[in-house]
């Protein structure tokens, strides 16, 4: 709501601008400063700019705080389930007994796919990357779906249900297990959906998957610690997207496709081939912390320092204690584990990065747990995705609520003037 004015001069000419208060924030509402002033504004990689007002979740960077819904992550990760935080995230409340059994037995309705699907699955080659294999059987689902299109509300359901599906079995081809509906998602639904996500990776014909409660707790944070962060580059994306009303299913397929940046949801893949890299060419430490301060260097820190967090992220905090929990319960002995707690030491005394605010991120710890799951590293960023899709679909739900305008953005054009052919 706008409640007060920002006056400025351009040219002699005074000028009033509206300000918007946020619940913690405020902004000055420049929509109409080119009408009025013939000005836009310049701001590479929008570090300044808000494109909406959002209640789904909330990041003090300075502080190092990030609310979902207005709670905060330490008491989401110790009290919900990811089902939980999903609903929370589309709905606006956590949900009583009654709201939790329908969501999750919805979600159960839609567990199934075409069986064109799975004869899509066979043409792809086994070599492509998993998140290009995600992102296309995803924007291909609408095909598939038209008959819910109507129902907003199974359009979340049957994502839900979906992803995960579609995740398996972009893993077990990466690794050549099975994957007929036989084998993947059929008669799974007396499981959660955390179980029965691990379920549908590893199960393999005639033995009986053992679900492992260290592993689904695990995974289970994981996914809630994913669910949301603000406008990121992926949920953007989804928003832009959705803003022309392209549906939900080709929207989330483009914010995966976002989502597998190496500066993005595959800087945990990064972080782990960084620390192998390291550990094989001898564990020195020192060594490539120096060359991280070298500025000629290319070499950087994978893992640490946020755009938006100025002091340690608190998933970081959080994950750092699941990824030692795992290894502890699970018996094993990871020297990735090791080398990166001595490298988050080492790099927490260091003046050259405490002066940058370069604190380690959820990325430093999240591969290392996958790792031990038995995930290839080029699935991580699938896994990244499952846990987003909730945050991506909540987004896309606020925006179309809002009816908020296209996304377009403005910009500096910097060629030529207008010439003539001779």
């Amino acid at each position: 709501m706008c409640c007060s004015i920002v006056n400025f001069d351009i040219n002699g000419c005074n000028y009033k601008l509206p300000v918007v208060y946020g619940t913690y924030e405020k902004a000055i509402n420049i929509s109409q400063l080119r009408e009025n002033t013939g000005f836009i504004t310049f701001d590479p990689g929008f570090k300044n700019t808000g494109i909406t007002k959002s209640s789904i979740s909330f990041i003090d960077g300075e502080k190092g705080k990030l609310l979902y819904r207005g709670y905060p992550i330490e008491q989401i990760i110790n009290k919900c389930s990811f089902i939980e935080t999903s609903y929370l995230l589309l709905n606006g409340e956590l949900p009583n007994t009654a709201q939790l059994k329908y969501f999750s037995e919805k979600i159960k309705e839609f567990n199934f796919l075409s069986q064109e699907i799975y004869q899509i699955l066979d043409k792809i080659p086994a070599f492509y990357h998993p998140m290009g294999i995600l992102s296309s059987l995803t924007c291909i689902l609408t095909a598939f779906t038209d008959s819910i299109q109507e129902e907003e509300e199974d359009m979340y359901f049957n994502l839900l249900a979906k992803l995960p599906i579609l995740s398996a079995l972009t893993y077990r081809k990466k690794v050549g297990l099975p994957t007929d509906y036989e084998v993947v998602s059929k008669n799974n639904n007396n499981l959660d959906y955390t179980s029965n996500l691990l379920k549908m990776f590893f199960s393999v014909p005639k033995k009986s998957y053992q679900i492992n409660p260290v592993i689904t707790d695990a995974l289970d944070k994981l996914l809630i610690l994913h669910a949301d962060h603000e406008q990121n580059c992926s949920t953007t994306t989804v928003r832009l997207l959705g803003s022309v009303h392209a549906n939900l299913f080709s929207s989330v397929s483009a914010g995966i496709s976002a989502l597998w940046g190496r500066l993005h949801g595959g800087a945990n893949q990064a972080v782990i081939e960084m620390l192998e890299n390291i550990l094989n060419s001898g564990g020195n430490i020192k060594k490539w912390i120096e060359k991280a301060k070298d500025k000629k260097n290319p070499f950087r820190l994978m893992g640490f320092g946020h755009r938006i967090y100025k002091n340690f992220d608190p998933r970081a905090k959080i994950v750092k204690k699941v990824a030692e929990n795992v290894i502890q319960k699970l018996g094993i002995s990871d020297p990735i584990l090791e080398l990166a707690k001595e490298l988050e030491e080492i790099v927490l005394k260091e003046p050259y990065f405490i002066e940058k605010k370069l604190y380690p991120n959820i990325d430093f710890y999240s591969g290392i747990i996958y790792q031990a799951m038995g995930i290839p590293k080029d699935m991580f960023t699938v896994m990244f995705a499952l846990g987003r899709l909730p945050g991506w679909m909540a987004h896309w739900k606020e925006m179309r609520l809002n009816r908020e305008p296209i996304g377009r953005p403005r910009q500096i054009y910097i060629g030529y003037k207008k010439r003539n052919i001779h």
